[in-house]
């Protein structure tokens, strides 16, 4: 098969890193005005997404590039503003110890290597920060990598102790006020002015990063029996993030919620197309005739146990697939059932595969069928009109090789990402309208990067991966310049809720990708 994989050539061009650039300082507060809104003390909950977390690790130029950093900037022009702080890790390698022990990797770069620029872990230097050596909190970001939301209203979810048996979080765990303490706690310890929240993207994104592999816990409201990969109930998401609403606006002047997007639009799910299984003619007509003999064995299998031929040749029919020259759509593992006994079938277009597939298993076959030397003799045997033995029809079954479930979200999958994700937004629109909160419709500026894209200085921000500027090197978390597009649809809302002229960001001063091999 020809070398399709076409998302794995990352182009140079345009690809850019640097520090961010920020606002020119105006010295003149009164150039601008707060409204009604108190920013003087920000405080920001959220996850990974609100921590800085990118390139799959968190890393310093990461924490000071997140969304509510750059928009604290801005705050600080309106206004006399306490100092943000961040529980800022020791190095831009990324990665924890625990007890000494790596418990979490360093970040990804775009190394050039034999076949081109591609995803690396940075291999310069080891992690540096050790979970065990706790920061004296609370800090103004309250970001915390793998959080749901139910997690910041647990206690104990930052104690060390926790940590190696899975019940508490590290990254919290390095500055959680107390072991006993919870996230929204050591929030509301800080008698915050302002607030923001952004989470509930962590509730469904481990389902669809799994493949969904977990499970959908609609209607079951304890999530104490909740696996890492598992759905959160939209009840549950509801009752929490209602109770965090409540505290946070008691006190605060005012605050924004962020909605949740479509998790399975970001580049983790949409750089691998379910359709790279490129064909030469030669190659398309030879897995054609493979599939009709699949059907042709498995009708007259079934004919042998006393099925009507009829009926055997239409449940067989299924697996005659037929293959084009140039493009076509993986086979993919499903339940064997009685309408697909065998278990397999080809993706629909909706269909999704994982950006951490094994692209050499896909040349290799992995998506179609593993053509061994063996199965093509018996393929021999049929086209001369001999009867293969029992032993030889099951190996030619056994060589059809479909996606398995962790590598693809299936259509019953995605409906159920869906149907949770639109049921979190209706709770977040609703607490906004009821406690005259700004809205950010993440979803929305998500929806505008997988389309047409978002103008930044003459170019066009998007969501593809490596080249599109936002999305990092892990395919789910921003660069600083996606960060400073969510920081400016925050900043619009702000204004508009309550009547401030907090001034926007560029985006254009920020960067995207590390394009070397080294940690800037």
């Amino acid at each position: 098969m020809k070398n399709y994989f076409k998302y794995m050539a990352i182009l140079a061009l345009g690809v850019v890193s640097c520090e961010a650039d920020f606002e020119n300082s105006i010295e003149d507060q009164n150039f601008y005005a707060k409204g009604q809104a108190d920013f003087s003390n920000y405080v920001a909950l959220g996850n990974s997404l609100t921590a800085g977390y990118a390139d799959g690790a968190l890393y310093i130029t990461g924490q000071e590039n997140a969304y509510p950093k750059l928009v604290a900037n801005q705050f600080s022009l309106v206004q006399d503003t306490e100092e943000f702080t961040i529980p800022y890790v020791n190095d831009n390698a990324g990665g924890l110890t625990l007890g000494g022990n790596v418990i979490a990797d360093t970040r990804y770069v775009l190394a050039v290597g034999a076949a081109g620029p591609s995803p690396q872990r940075y291999r310069g230097a080891a992690p540096t920060t050790e979970v065990t050596n706790t920061l004296e909190g609370p800090f103004n970001n309250m970001g915390v990598p793998g959080a749901k939301s139910f997690h910041l209203v647990a206690e104990g979810y930052g104690n060390v102790a926790g940590v190696p048996g899975g019940v508490a979080n590290p990254y919290f765990a390095r500055f959680a006020t107390s072991p006993g303490t919870s996230v929204i706690k050591d929030a509301l310890m800080q008698e915050p002015t302002f607030f923001s929240l952004w989470i509930g993207n962590n509730d469904v994104l481990g389902y669809a990063t799994s493949g969904g592999v977990g499970v959908d816990q609609t209607n079951n409201t304890d999530p104490s029996t909740y696996g890492p990969n598992d759905i959160t109930d939209p009840n549950v998401f509801g009752s929490v993030y209602s109770q965090m609403v409540e505290n946070l606006s008691a006190s605060a002047s005012g605050g924004v919620l962020i909605n949740i997007p479509d998790v399975t639009s970001v580049p983790y799910f949409t750089a691998v197309p379910n359709d790279a299984l490129d064909l030469e003619a030669e190659q398309a007509a030879q897995l054609t005739a493979y599939f009709q003999a699949v059907s042709q064995i498995f009708a007259a299998g079934l004919m042998q146990k006393g099925v009507p031929q009829e009926q055997a040749a239409a449940l067989a029919a299924q697996y005659a697939i037929s293959f084009k020259a140039d493009e076509n759509r993986f086979l993919i593992d499903v339940p064997k059932t009685e309408m697909n006994p065998l278990g397999f079938r080809q993706m629909t277009e909706e269909e999704l595969l994982l950006l951490t597939i094994d692209r050499t298993a896909l040349a290799q076959g992995y998506g179609s069928v593993m053509l061994t030397p063996e199965v093509m003799q018996v393929l021999g045997k049929l086209q001369q009109g001999q009867q293969p033995t029992e032993a030889e029809a099951e190996l030619v079954i056994n060589a059809v090789s479909g996606i398995d479930d962790k590598d693809a979200l299936d259509k019953e999958e995605l409906g159920k990402i869906e149907a949770a994700t639109n049921a979190y937004n209706a709770t977040i629109s609703a607490l906004a309208e009821a406690n005259g909160l700004a809205l950010v419709d993440a979803n929305a500026v998500l929806d505008k990067l997988a389309g047409e894209g978002i103008q930044v200085n003459g170019t066009i921000l998007t969501d593809e991966f490596g080249t599109g500027g936002a999305f990092s090197l892990d395919g789910i978390h921003l660069t600083p310049r996606g960060n400073a597009v969510i920081a400016n649809e925050m900043i619009m809302e702000v204004n508009a809720t309550y009547g401030s002229e907090v001034p926007m960001l560029d985006p254009g001063n920020f960067g995207t990708i590390t394009y070397n091999n080294e940690v800037q």
